[in-house]
């Protein structure tokens, strides 16, 4: 018996792995995370598997679902949104399952950031201008190590990828403004890859305006960073004086 820690994705089911497709249209108990995996990832699992929404669980009932299907000999699959290395309370359940001698792997997903990338069909690096992307989020009931603070990260002008925030978008635009410039560029995108995905575009200066009008307030991302502009330095790869390995036939 094993647990399978499976990447949800963005929300898209066109944009699960095959792996995690097929983890999902064989298991037969699935414990997934709530209103957070959309419909259409969870229409995969078979019709009489046992369904188990973890948002009102406590991580005692998950290791008890899962002690259950041990004793089954029954696989589980752990469902979590996006890739569960990011944000994904993952490793209090492996502690356990490790302290229970129950096996586990993980699938990764794509991660909400990606899907927020894909959407606004722009890169997060740019040539000369940011070649770091910091995921980050701001403090709420988990608070943030000091040096972590968002007011210092801001220092690095690297493209940030702010999770679990928009609620606190007026704060962070303020914060954000002291070291990109109020008319840095910012947007929000909300669930995105879902059917009812959103977009905000503006600047440091309007963003969170333009989020507040629009009433999102959860289950955003929020991207800030000059490689959000358009005509930027162009990168070296396609450049005709630009050589390498591929391009004149020698292996690197």
């Amino acid at each position: 018996m094993i647990v399978h820690f499976v990447g949800a994705g963005p929300g898209d089911p066109e944009l699960l792995t095959r792996k995690a497709e097929r983890l999902l249209r064989a298991c037969r108990i699935c414990i997934y995370a709530g209103s957070l995996v959309s419909p259409g990832v969870l229409d995969l699992i078979p019709a009489d598997a046992e369904r188990h929404d973890s948002a009102r669980m406590s991580l005692d009932e998950v290791m008890a679902l899962c002690r259950g299907a041990r004793d089954r000999g029954i696989d589980v699959v752990r469902l979590h949104s996006g890739d569960p290395s990011i944000y994904g309370a993952t490793r209090e359940q492996m502690d356990a399952l490790d302290a229970l001698g129950i096996r586990y792997d993980v699938c990764p997903g794509v991660s909400a950031f990606q899907a927020a990338a894909a959407a606004l069909c722009t890169e997060l690096t740019a040539p000369e201008i940011s070649q770091t992307i910091v995921l980050t989020r701001t403090a709420g009931r988990t608070p943030l190590p000091e040096a972590q603070d968002i007011d210092r990260i801001a220092r690095t002008r690297a493209t940030l990828c702010i999770f679990l925030s928009v609620g606190k978008i007026a704060g962070v635009a303020r914060t954000l403004s002291a070291h990109y410039g109020p008319d840095c560029p910012a947007a929000v995108v909300f669930r995105a890859s879902w059917p009812e995905e959103r977009i905000i575009r503006g600047s440091l200066a309007d963003i969170a305006e333009k989020t507040e009008a629009a009433e999102i307030r959860s289950t955003a991302m929020i991207v800030v960073g000059e490689a959000l502009k358009r005509n930027l330095p162009a990168s070296k790869l396609y450049d005709a004086a630009f050589t390498h390995g591929f391009r004149n036939g020698k292996k690197p």
